[in-house]
This record gives C-alpha cells, structure tokens and sequence, in this order.
C-alpha cells in the first residue's frame, strides 16, 4: 500500500506546539516519539478530529480533514487514548455498550473472546471490570477498540500501564493483526525497546520547530 495516508502542512495548535511537516504511509506501523509536551499526544487528536488546529492543514488520502464529516473520520480513524474509560459491569457489558454507543449490533461472544485473547486478556466475559488492574483495564479497552476494525488505529502510551512481557505480546499481536486486516497503525510511545522492535517509520516531534 505504501501510499501518503496522512499529511500535514505548516501545522500549529494554540500558537505554542508548531509541527514540522509530517507524512503518514499507508499499511506501515509508525511510531510518533519525542520528548514530554512536544505535542504527540495532540497530534494524535488532531488527526482524527477530535482537536482542531490553530493553523495548517490535516490531508487523510488527500482530503482536508476540516471539510471532512468529523463522525465519519473518527470511525475511520480510532484514537485509543491514555485515559481509559470502561462501563461498570462485566466485559460483556462494556462490548455491548460501545457497540450501543455507536448504534451497531454488538459482536458475536466468539468474536468478543477472539479478541480478549488476542490483547492478552484471560478473562471470561463475565469478569467485572471494576475489579480489575490497570493493565487488564487497558487491555480490554483495547481489545473493544480493535473490534470495531477501523482503518486506522492510533493509540497513545498502549504499554503505559503493561508490565514488559504483556507491553511486547500485546504489540505484537495487535500488529500482526492490523496488518492481516489492512489496517494502518499508529503509536505513540515513550518505551524506546518498543519503538526500536516494532516501528517501520519513527517520526520524531520537536516542541516549537518552525
């Protein structure tokens, strides 16, 4: 595939974060580095609308973004975010709610296991999420995230919460997955051995470039 997927011209949010231009490939696993406040985690809001910025120009397949129905952009383009958010009550229940959110049928209790166990989740169903760990938290998340298969998955700090075994396990499999499934991956990550392992691209922000 290997095509420009996102592209940003003479970028900037709030006049204090200026981007260099940066360019996104399609099918690849890029990984989006830099020092705390540099913006990364912006960057990722800014790419699927979720933030607007205060100049330049977002292009996904060479569209402008701001032209763009921003519903339809962020289903296209999910951002998994550091700040993970699960319903009270059990993993099924968290599935069927996000799938309520988004007026879709939720997923089989086949799919929903194929997918625990493919972001290292050894749980049944009806675990309670409550009473889970931070990590196993995230894992679900992300794991409910994945299921909706989207063209671009985007996740900030994914391993924050992980221990070093579950951080390289998780990775792997989600990237196997993405790229079985077409789907173009995009990581924020401060874990340089995660980085160095797993990133086809490395783009590197620096806070105020102009």
């Amino acid at each position: 595939m290997d095509g420009i997927l996102f592209e940003t011209k003479n970028l900037s949010f709030n006049q204090i974060i200026k981007y260099k231009d940066i360019q996104i490939k399609e099918g690849k696993v890029s990984f989006i580095v830099g020092k705390s406040g540099s913006g990364k985690s912006t960057l990722l809001k800014l790419f699927n609308g979720t933030l607007p910025p205060s100049n330049g120009t977002i292009y996904y397949h060479d569209r402008d973004i701001s032209q763009m129905d921003t519903i339809t952009l962020r289903k296209e383009v999910l951002l998994i975010s550091q700040a993970v958010y699960l319903f009270d009550g059990c993993i099924e229940d968290n599935f069927k709610e996000f799938y309520r959110y988004r007026d879709m049928p939720a997923p089989s209790e086949e799919v929903m296991k194929e997918f625990l166990k493919l972001c290292c989740i050894p749980f049944s169903l009806d675990k309670d999420c409550t009473t889970m760990s931070g990590g196993e938290k995230q894992r679900v998340y992300i794991a409910i995230y994945l299921s909706f298969l989207p063209k671009v998955i985007m996740l900030d700090e994914p391993t924050s919460a992980l221990d070093k075994e579950n951080s390289n396990d998780v990775i792997e499999n989600l990237i196997a997955f993405a790229k079985d499934k077409g789907i173009t991956v995009i990581i924020v990550s401060h874990d340089p051995k995660i980085t160095d392992k797993f990133a086809e691209e490395i783009i590197l922000i620096e806070r105020g470039v102009d």
